[in-house]
Order: C-alpha cells, then sequence, then structure tokens
C-alpha cells in the first residue's frame, strides 16, 4: 500500500514521556519533524508529540511540489534554502525520499495570464531565481502536448518533487537516529503556564516540564491557540487529489494551469490535483473570520466553495469545544486523523482533462482518490512568530499549502528561534501581531 496515511496502522514512535525536554513540538506533519531533526542536531533534547500518526493528515496528502515559482517575497529566499536541504536529506535517507528535480511550470491559456507570470518573474529574479518565460511552441515541447491550449508558460527547471508519504516518516526516523523523540498517539492538550511562562505541556498521558514550545499543528494550530486565549484567522479548506496507476512517461514535469495540476510520480503514475479548486466547512470560525477574508474573496483569484456545516469532530465544526481542562479529553483525542472524503466530481474531471491534454497515454486508471484540510490565512502568506501572549511559545502555522516543499527550512529556522538564534532570514512578514496591530494585509501572489 503506497499511501498509508489512509489507516492509522500500527504505532511506530511509542514509549514513555520525557519528565523534562529543552523543546516540545507539537505536530508531525513536516514542519513539526524538521523542527525536531534541527533542533536533535543542535544538541537540544527534543519531544515531538503527535495527537495520532506522523504525517497523517496534509503533509502526505499534498502534490509533493517543492517548488520556489509562484512564491511570495518573502518566501522566496526560505523556499530556496528548502530546496538546498532537500537533497542533502534524501541522500542522508538514502535516496528514499523521492526528491527529484523535474522543473514545474505554470500553463498559460492567455495573454493576460502571461502577463501576471511577468510581473512575478520581474520582481523575483533579483532574488535568484531560475524562472523564464516560454513561448507556445516551447511550452508544447517540453509537454510533449501536440494540440495544447496553452500560449506560453512561466517555468523554473530547479523545482523539484517529492513523495509525502513516504518522505516525512522517513524524516521521523532519520531525527529519531540523531537523538530526538517522537510520541504519536499522544496528544497535547495544553501548556503548562507559571509566571506568565511555559513551563511546560500537559498531554493526555502527563506533564513535559520544558520552557519551549513550537506548535506546528496544521488545520488544529488555532483550536489549539484559542484554548490559550488567542486568536488567529487561520481556517481550513479541503483539497482533493488522485493518483493514476502507472502510465506511459510522456510528461517529466510538473505543471498546472487554470484547471489540472500533475506531477510524476516515482512508481510511474501521475498526482493530478484540481487547480486551485478548495472547499470551506462553514463552522463559527469562518464566520468570525468573514470580515477579514472578504478582501481576498473580492480579488476573484481564489476558487473557493462554501459547504456547509463543517463535519462533527472537525476543527471548526459546531459541536468542537473551544475550551477545556488538562484532564478533559480533548478535540485532538477525538479525532486522531482528520481524513477528509475526497471530491468524487472533481476526480474523475481531473482524469478527463489529463487524458484529453495527453491522448498519447491512453486511458487514465485511478489508483487512489484522498483529500485533506489546508491550513489557510486570510493573506496566503504563514505564521512563523513567537507568540506575544504565551513566552516561550513559537507558532508555525498556517503554510497555505505551500508547507510540503518549504518545510525543511522553516523547521530549521524554528529549530534556531527556540535556540534563540538569528533565524537567517526576514521573518516580518509572518509574524502574527498582523492581525491585530491594524496593518494593512497583502494577499500574497496567486498565480
Amino acid at each position: 500500500m503506497i499511501f498509508p496515511f489512509r489507516d492509522e496502522g500500527p504505532v511506530e514512535h511509542d514509549g514513555p514521556l520525557p519528565e523534562a525536554c529543552d523543546l516540545a513540538v507539537i505536530g508531525g506533519g513536516v514542519i513539526g519533524v524538521s523542527t525536531a531533526l534541527y533542533a536533535a542536531r543542535a544538541g537540544l533534547n527534543v519531544v515531538l508529540l503527535e495527537k495520532g500518526r506522523v504525517a497523517a493528515e496534509q503533509s502526505s496528502r499534498n502534490w509533493g511540489w517543492i517548488r520556489v515559482q509562484g512564491r511570495d517575497m518573502a518566501e522566496i529566499p526560505i523556499a530556496l534554502e528548502a530546496q538546498d536541504l532537500w537533497p542533502q536529506l534524501d541522500a542522508e535517507c538514502g535516496g528514499r525520499l523521492g526528491v527529484t528535480q523535474v522543473g514545474v511550470s505554470y500553463l498559460a491559456r492567455s495573454d493576460k495570464e502571461m502577463a501576471g507570470f511577468a510581473g512575478w518573474l520581474e520582481e523575483a529574479r533579483p532574488l535568484g531565481v531560475s524562472s523564464h518565460l516560454l513561448d507556445a511552441d516551447e511550452t508544447k515541447t517540453l509537454l510533449g502536448a501536440g494540440d495544447s491550449p496553452w500560449v506560453g508558460a512561466l517555468h523554473t527547471p530547479t523545482d523539484m518533487k517529492g513523495e509525502p508519504w513516504v518522505a516525512v516518516p522517513e524524516l521521523a526516523r532519520l531525527a529519531v537516529s540523531e537523538g530526538a523523540t517522537i510520541r504519536e498517539r499522544c496528544a497535547v492538550r495544553g501548556l503548562d503556564m507559571q509566571g506568565g511562562k511555559v513551563a511546560g505541556v500537559v498531554t493526555e498521558k502527563g506533564r513535559i516540564a520544558c520552557t519551549q514550545v513550537v506548535l506546528a499543528g496544521g488545520a488544529w494550530s488555532s483550536l489549539f491557540l484559542r484554548r490559550h486565549g488567542v486568536r488567529i484567522p487561520q481556517l481550513s479548506v479541503r483539497s482533493t487529489a488522485m493518483a493514476t496507476e502507472r502510465l506511459p512517461q510522456g510528461v517529466n514535469t510538473a505543471a498546472v494551469d487554470d484547471a489540472l495540476a500533475f506531477r510524476p510520480r516515482d512508481d510511474g503514475g501521475y498526482t493530478l490535483a484540481p487547480a486551485g479548486f478548495a472547499e470551506l466547512f462553514i463552522g463559527p470560525d469562518a464566520f468570525r473570520g468573514l470580515k477579514t477574508y472578504l478582501p481576498l474573496a473580492f480579488t476573484g483569484d481564489f476558487d473557493v466553495h462554501l459547504r456547509a456545516p463543517a463535519p462533527a469532530g472537525y476543527p471548526d465544526a459546531w459541536g468542537t469545544p473551544r475550551r477545556w481542562g488538562d484532564g478533559d479529553e480533548t478535540p485532538f483525542e477525538r479525532m486522531r486523523i482528520l481524513s477528509p472524503e475526497p471530491n468524487a466530481a472533481k476526480v474523475a474531471e481531473m482524469r478527463r482533462r489529463f487524458g484529453q491534454h495527453f491522448p498519447q497515454m491512453g486511458e487514465v486508471p485511478l489508483q487512489a482518490a484522498w483529500a485533506g484540510m489546508i491550513d489557510v490565512m486570510p493573506d496566503v502568506v504563514p505564521v512563523v512568530d513567537r507568540v506575544p501572549e504565551l513566552p516561550g511559545l513559537i507558532a508555525v502555522t498556517g503554510m497555505c499549502g505551500h508547507g510540503f516543499g518549504i518545510g525543511p527550512a522553516f523547521g530549521r529556522i524554528a529549530a534556531d528561534m527556540a535556540q534563540g538564534r538569528d533565524p537567517g532570514h526576514d521573518l516580518s512578514r509572518f509574524r502574527i501581531t498582523r492581525f491585530s496591530d491594524g496593518s494593512k494585509l497583502i494577499p500574497g501572489p496567486n498565480i
């Protein structure tokens, strides 16, 4: 089975909890695992706590792109660092992460889209990207599509892909081999605050003393923060994807247009996804965040479809508690793995579109379809910052679908922040106070 996230399976990382550590990491996705890895390498006694299984949620359900192309200008230097780290990590894991330089192309159907690509490229080029524009003939040659609807493309040849459902568990094993402690099926119920500062974490299996905590809980982060009186306008949206069976390898690059994204996989199939299509399940946080998200909605750049209500047990479900005590069962224990059903109509549409673009591949057989919940922010950039109201807590969340590719770099940054070191990048764009200090939110690019 190549998609282990579809079942909890046996616990791999188990054992007694330590009484104390230097750093506790909440969340076993790519960013939490990377934080634990780099903290262990720095000599910290680090414990990663995951309510379900490592990489069981969005970190194994994403497209697998490791891209610089199309990112916000503040993310580009960090994404470039991540592209340096991924091949190193792949080598350290014996090549099992599936990291390959395949290039990424954004495909345009109109001159207006090409102008948008050119505008991003003009701003991004001084930051060291390898991106360039292709005309219609060059795009057809790149894709091997004789009768294509695309007038051109933005292409970044140095962009990569990995195999998420394999890569993140392998990184967790690497972190353990270098001294990190990981405990699965061990939800963190809250922070132990003493004297106005973090003094530990309270888990369902007991307390661990520590003075530094990194919260990398993905779609669950805002619920955890709310329990401690901190509000951020993070929501989560459902994103559907699928894998084909093995097909003729006529397209060896990753690409996306206004309707379809695709990339080759190591098993000879392709991962397909509907480009930009997301589904928002309505709950209390969605209503509270309506005003904050309206400017983004009015741009018309995002294909978000409202669904109601949020299913029971989801972070923003109407019945999900927002407050609980340290001795209470929490929403994190009631739903160990957030595993939404895929949108079946979109799966059928993706198969049809891919077959139309590349008829030489023949029938597009379905191997598996899945969905994940992506943690999003109203300006399409994450939060990576210390939480002022909770000294000792660092929040790394709201990755807006960018988390897998950039994860190792943000993990390295979080580990350095926990040690009081300079993170090496300007993180002001990602500050948590931008939602409360009166700053005008400037949406990142959606190209």
